[in-house]
């Protein structure tokens, strides 16, 4: 049976991705699958795994047509978050398409792969 596995992000320094990447969501680095060209982090709770890094020598794309969306409740939390991310090496980016009254914040990460930070509270209803 097919399954939906974790997301991988590719990266150029993949030591500065797992001190980010297990930061920033409160993740450990498994064994699993461990080389020079690959981690996988896990739930620090132990309830699996939740993002693969890989090592790669393509740049990272300004507007990726997948990316990582990290969610808060509150717009207070949004904000201490963005900034916790910024402290850990992220970095903001000058995003010029933001709708009006966004829910999301754009940064980088280390290796300048594009997440957002997505405040649920502010998030559109149908």
């Amino acid at each position: 049976m097919l399954r939906l596995g974790f997301p991988t992000v590719g990266v150029a320094d993949l030591e500065r991705a797992v001190r980010f990447w297990t930061s920033a969501l409160d993740l450990v680095d498994s064994p699993e699958w461990a080389s020079d060209h690959w981690r996988t982090l896990e739930h620090a709770d132990g309830s699996g795994r939740a993002l693969g890094l890989m090592l790669s020598e393509s740049p990272a794309e300004r507007r990726p047509r997948v990316h990582l969306d990290l969610v808060v409740d509150t717009t207070a939390e949004q904000e201490a978050e963005v900034a916790r991310l910024v402290e850990l090496g992220a970095e903001k980016i000058d995003w010029d398409d933001y709708p009006p009254n966004p829910d999301f914040v754009v940064l980088a990460d280390p290796d300048g792969n594009p997440f957002c930070v997505v405040d649920l509270s502010r998030a559109p209803s149908n």
